[in-house]
């Protein structure tokens, strides 16, 4: 081995001690790109599963699901999670849509999560007032927890099983520092409801 390559093996190796040892320094200046971040949002019925098909609902009746968010972002973030009642034909309508529902929201949570934290609420509810008039029905009152909630909302019967639909989505917002609102987080959850004057 020649002078030049020995000198050479000499600079490599301090350089890669110098590394080591510097190494628990270096990261704390240095951020190395971080995994996928996102947001979850679920639902889940009182048992704690996934519901599948449409949820019977007696009048005056409390219900429970179980609502959860996690935070898998970069730090802390500043949630809302928006309650929606919709009809059938908002819901078709908007099917496949990545924008957030048309329907006006009747009910939001409104909760900060630091990195890898999780919000977990029961969602309570009750229809209190609903009228049934030959095809139509009409939902007047909705109870969330403690919450009354006034509602103007029409369903029509479906003719297939003579009862009538309507969909509890749940939308899960993100504050955004830059524009200062909310901006939907393309996360939304749903059951379908199914009210009968036979039930």
């Amino acid at each position: 081995m020649n002078l030049d390559n020995a000198k050479l093996l000499y600079v490599i190796s301090c350089f890669l001690l110098c590394l080591v040892i510097l190494s628990p320094t270096l990261f704390s200046f240095v951020s190395l790109p971080e995994g996928e971040t996102f947001s979850e949002l679920w639902l889940l019925d009182p048992n704690h599963m996934i519901e599948s098909g449409a949820v019977n609902v007696l009048l005056n009746q409390p219900y429970t699901f179980h609502l959860g968010v996690s935070n898998h972002m970069n730090g802390v973030e500043y949630y809302s999670l928006f309650v929606k009642l919709r009809n059938q034909s908002q819901a078709f309508q908007e099917m496949g849509n990545e924008l957030p529902s048309s329907a006006k929201s009747v009910f939001a949570y409104r909760f900060f999560l630091n990195r890898n934290e999780t919000w977990e609420n029961n969602f309570v509810f009750s229809f209190q007032e609903v009228s049934f008039e030959e095809n139509i029905s009409q939902v007047s009152l909705l109870s969330i927890g403690s919450y009354d909630v006034n509602l103007d909302e029409q369903l029509l019967r479906d003719e297939t099983d003579d009862c009538f639909y309507c969909q509890l989505l749940f939308e899960l917002w993100l504050y955004n520092s830059t524009t200062s609102d909310f901006q939907f987080h393309n996360r939304a959850v749903g059951y379908w409801i199914r009210l009968s004057e036979q039930l």
